[in-house]
């Protein structure tokens, strides 16, 4: 293992690579790591010197802060390689942003831009070799952080780890997509941490997902937990509905992410010329619009699949199936978004970083 020092990142880098071992065609979305992972510590109340170093296990206290409170947060991007071999970034600064903004919502420490982005930067020119060419082909990115302070008094960790991962990845496919409208469970609530990609909040996610899984569905779209009759997220994703030729999302709330792909296909929506109305959404108004036949079409939106079609949902035990329709919504934002992202069409919007 070799070490050297490039822009105050100390890099150690591993004595032989697995990249040939693996399987480029038949990825299990996040099982697969590259050579490398970058980690800064946060101790005595500054960040310490960064390192990139052989993607390895990690030994912590049994105490730590992570186990017992659940100090935990994380992003999810990517990065793609054009046909000239340049990596590029897909607006990093959102999730810089929002990786902060869950910090100081779980009373963590804010990450500095330069750590971030530097890291980042880095730890993807050493491990360029590991992203492919080709429309479908990515790089699954996940920066987080953990309490590692030691101790189980019930108070906020006074050391944390942060960590960039690589993964690399194809086109996400779930297949057949079926919902079920909850009724019952809520992934988050007024006041909470529900805008935070906190760990704890998927987890909570799990069991009454389990319960559907077990009906036959993939998948919740989450109500709010109030009333239940406002429809806000599907299962780890934000969710549009196509109502006639009026595009609808939930606006984002102290109970909704502020996805980036969301946002993004918002605005190419409305570059597109279509109707897009950002406002809540009533089961109420989607049950109807299926019973008479102006609802068109639902999808999921986040970075792991870009766009997941949901094919039909359940609501107090009736099943509504959803009719394909010509001239879908997704298909066109789905290939809009993921041409741009490839370098395979003009970035109008400045979204994409080049790694250098």
């Amino acid at each position: 293992m070799s070490t050297t020092q490039t822009s105050k990142i100390e890099i150690r880098k591993a004595t032989s690579s697995k990249i040939s071992g693996v399987d480029f065609q038949n990825l299990s979305f996040g099982a697969v790591f590259t050579d490398h992972l970058f980690e800064c510590d946060f101790k005595n109340g500054e960040w310490q010197n960064p390192v990139i170093k052989p993607y390895a296990p990690i030994l912590m206290d049994p105490s730590s802060k992570v186990f017992h409170y659940g100090q935990a947060i994380f992003e999810g991007m990517k990065a793609y390689k054009d046909d000239n071999n340049d990596v590029w970034l897909f607006r990093p600064d959102e999730n810089f942003k929002r990786f902060n903004n869950s910090a100081v919502r779980m009373a963590m420490p804010e990450v500095p831009e330069s750590i971030f982005m530097d890291g980042l930067n880095e730890l993807l020119k050493i491990d360029q070799e590991w992203v492919q060419k080709g429309n479908g082909s990515s790089m699954y990115i996940r920066p987080f952080m953990i309490a590692t302070g030691a101790g189980v008094v019930a108070n906020p960790s006074d050391e944390y780890k942060f960590m960039i991962l690589l993964s690399p990845a194809q086109s996400y496919y779930a297949g057949e997509v079926k919902v079920i409208i909850a009724e019952h469970y809520s992934r988050a609530a007024n006041g909470g941490i529900g805008a935070a990609k906190a760990a704890g909040n998927y987890a909570a996610q799990f069991y009454p997902t389990n319960l559907a899984n077990k009906d036959g569905f993939q998948q919740v779209i989450w109500t709010d937990d109030a009333t239940h009759t406002k429809l806000e997220e599907a299962g780890t994703m934000n969710v549009f509905f196509r109502i006639n030729d009026t595009l609808l999302t939930a606006p984002t709330s102290e109970r909704i992410l502020d996805g980036i792909t969301r946002k993004s296909l918002i605005a190419m929506a409305e570059k597109e010329d279509l109707n897009v109305e950002v406002r809540p959404v009533i089961v109420s108004e989607l049950v109807e619009a299926a019973k008479n036949g102006s609802l068109k079409e639902i999808f999921g939106a986040g970075t792991a699949a870009v766009i997941s079609v949901i094919k039909g949902f359940s609501y107090q035990d009736v099943y509504y199936e959803m009719t394909p329709v010509e001239n879908s919504y997704a298909s066109l934002l789905k290939e809009k978004l993921t041409n741009l992202q490839n370098k395979l069409s003009e970035d109008t919007f400045g979204w994409t970083v080049k790694v250098q």
